[in-house]
């Protein structure tokens, strides 16, 4: 008699010898490992621009000028709005409703492509205000945090497209996790925006 029989174990264990329990929280953690350390490349972008910001409040004001917060906020409603659209997602497959996953995600990955064309419209009129990263040190900064975010954003897209199409499949029918893990990357994305928006437009 095996051991797992012994012991009166119900979960199956694969030739990993982990059960399908383990390996959700295995997979968790590893998720948690990878923005623990994103977390770490962020705060090193935000403590120099605090820094840079400290010692040369002029010439944060004077950019602060050039930039359209109308638009950035409008961005950010987009960006805040598709954390909601991955929520109802995740939600709607708990649920066995396959068609409202493929209906949030999609909106989800709308929103996120708007949000980074926005950021392009932002960048083009920074430019035409003489505020680029080769001429400008607040520039410097600027594109550093808000490039490296939007590349995030680029990243997580492309994997909501995965997921789209992985859950149009059926995929995700029986175990959502690969939806729940998703959803961890993107909400962790949002919050860095919303701390960046902060940050940089509006205090």
């Amino acid at each position: 008699m095996s051991e797992a029989a012994k012991h009166g174990h119900s979960e199956a264990i694969d030739h990993s010898g982990l059960t399908p329990a383990q390996k959700i929280d295995n997979l968790k953690f590893a998720m948690w490992l990878y923005l623990a350390s994103e977390v770490v490349i962020f705060g090193v972008l935000i403590a120099t621009y605090v820094v840079f910001r400290y010692n040369n409040p002029e010439l944060v004001k004077e950019a602060h000028e050039t930039v359209d917060i109308t638009l950035v906020g409008f961005n950010t409603f987009l960006l805040l709005a598709s954390s909601w659209a991955m929520v109802m997602g995740l939600r709607a497959i708990q649920h066995n409703n396959r068609q409202g996953l493929l209906r949030w995600i999609g909106g989800t990955i709308v929103l996120g492509t708007v949000f980074v064309a926005l950021q392009g419209v932002e960048y083009t009129q920074l430019a035409h205000e003489n505020v680029a990263i080769y001429n400008s040190e607040f520039g410097m900064r600027f594109y550093a945090m808000t490039g490296f975010h939007g590349f995030h954003v680029i990243i997580g897209v492309l994997w909501a497209l995965w997921v789209l199409r992985q859950g149009y499949r059926g995929r995700y029918d029986k175990n959502a996790l690969g939806v729940e893990i998703f959803g961890l990357y993107w909400h962790f994305v949002d919050v860095v925006w919303v701390i960046l928006f902060t940050l940089i437009y509006l205090i």
